[in-house]
């Protein structure tokens, strides 16, 4: 039998539809028309709200969404200099991790920091006056801030470490000379400028330089202020961690490996030495109650 063809007696199309209404002819109603006592008008639904009765309402979570954000998670700002060059350009936008710091992370070396001045750094800087609409972008942290003085900088030691560069020299973390080329501006020194130290980092601060070497007032040029021109972690506002604007420049803010080398951590190049006094004072302490023993026998 041939795919489409009918076997027995050919059907009309349309077949009439069997008249399955009760006895004597009475219509049913279309359902969901009628109530229980069959008559009456069942309830409307409820009233959808107009969007634009929403819309204040949804502007307002979003604002309050943005200034938590803000307050807690991460933070934009804007590049005001050439201190940073060439990873950070005059313009650029980067967005600062604010929510680490909040479980007791403190800075590290080679971490690219956004911190408030300490006091004098800016003393000679003109901040722009904003309008009150940078003012409510600036607060809710949808634009960056132009009022507060807040400088951006690459840590290179912390509390504890002692912190050293001769003319002509590299700079040294702990005895460690840092490996600079991969992110120093083109053409800069270390520090031929304005060379320093030693200097011991003071617990909970750190020690500031920016990448672009000599046009960068960093903690070299603040030494005369408390703390040898180290910065408070409290005046940390958090680490820079990716350049966000221009789309052009997107880039995240790694640590250099130089920062990573082995015994650049003051604590732990101590740490062998520390351990071999504890295991030998157990041996000594054996040693000597052996030949007081030997001594009494005798």
């Amino acid at each position: 039998m041939a795919v489409g063809a009918r076997s027995g007696h050919d059907e009309p199309e349309d077949r009439p539809e069997r008249d399955e209404s009760p006895a004597g002819g009475a219509a049913l109603p279309p359902e969901g028309e009628g109530d229980a006592a069959g008559g009456g008008t069942p309830p409307k639904g409820k009233k959808q709200r107009s969007f634009w009765v929403e819309l204040p309402l949804l502007v307002g979570i979003a604002l309050i969404l943005a200034l938590l954000i803000k307050t807690f998670l991460v933070q934009a700002f804007s590049i005001p200099s050439d201190s940073m060059q060439n990873t950070l350009q005059r313009g650029d936008r980067v967005l600062v991790d604010k929510l680490t710091p909040w479980f007791g992370s403190e800075p590290e070396r080679g971490e690219v920091v956004v911190f408030h001045d300490p006091g004098g750094w800016l003393e000679d800087t003109v901040t722009p006056e904003p309008n009150a609409v940078q003012k409510f972008l600036s607060f809710i942290g949808l634009m960056p801030s132009s009022e507060e003085k807040d400088l951006i900088k690459r840590v290179i030691a912390v509390g504890g470490d002692t912190v050293e560069c001769k003319e002509n020299g590299p700079v040294t973390v702990n005895g460690k000379s840092l490996d600079e080329k991969s992110f120093i501006f083109p053409g800069n020194t270390p520090c031929n400028d304005k060379p320093f130290g030693p200097i011991k980092v003071p617990e909970g601060r750190i020690f500031v330089m920016g990448d672009h070497r000599q046009n960068s007032l960093d903690s070299r040029y603040h030494q005369e202020l408390p703390g040898q021109g180290t910065v408070s972690n409290d005046e940390v506002v958090g680490r820079a961690v990716v350049v966000a604007w221009p789309l052009s420049r997107w880039a995240t803010l790694p640590v250099p490996d130089t920062f990573d080398q082995p015994g650049l951590n003051a604590a732990a190049a101590m740490a062998p030495a520390a351990l071999g006094v504890v295991g030998a004072v157990p041996l000594v302490l054996w040693r000597r109650r052996r030949l007081t023993v030997r001594r009494t026998a005798g």
